[in-house]
């Protein structure tokens, strides 16, 4: 399964501010940070703070941080919430689908693979939250 680009930035984004707990950040800043479209990532911070993943604060000295700890920020409820669809093919138009036994081993594997992005939460993500850090520009550090 390949996941959308939206769900890569949204998870770059929650490991942006997960590994720095301690300030706001800006979406100029990620977007520098990771070299991507501040456009594109304005719609996503947007999205995620809908959902309740990041909290927003406006103004002169605004900017975005967790909404909540990233002990309960489950991956795969981020993936869920990203992206549209989970078929791994269109098994609903095809004239084979009702003897095919490749339906149900497909949604086998893609319950496998929730299952797994369910077992791991942000926080898990972040155990190497200072190498991470080290990896970015200083200014974005």
């Amino acid at each position: 399964m390949k996941l959308t680009r939206y769900t890569d930035y949204a998870l770059r984004v929650l490991l942006y501010l997960g590994a720095r707990p301690d300030r706001l950040c800006s979406i100029s800043e990620m977007a520098g940070a990771y070299a991507i479209s501040q456009n594109h990532l304005m719609k996503v911070v947007h999205d995620l703070g809908k959902a309740g993943f990041v909290a927003s604060a406006r103004g002169r000295l605004g900017g975005i941080r967790l909404a909540r700890p990233p002990g309960e920020i489950i991956i795969g409820s981020v993936v869920r919430h990203t992206e549209d669809g989970f078929d791994l093919v269109d098994c609903g138009s095809c004239i084979i689908a009702p003897a095919c036994g490749a339906t149900g081993v497909l949604r086998e594997a893609l319950a496998a693979f929730m299952a797994v992005l369910d077992s791991y939460t942000l926080d898990e993500l972040l155990a190497r939250r200072v190498d991470m850090l080290s990896l970015f520009a200083p200014e974005a550090a």
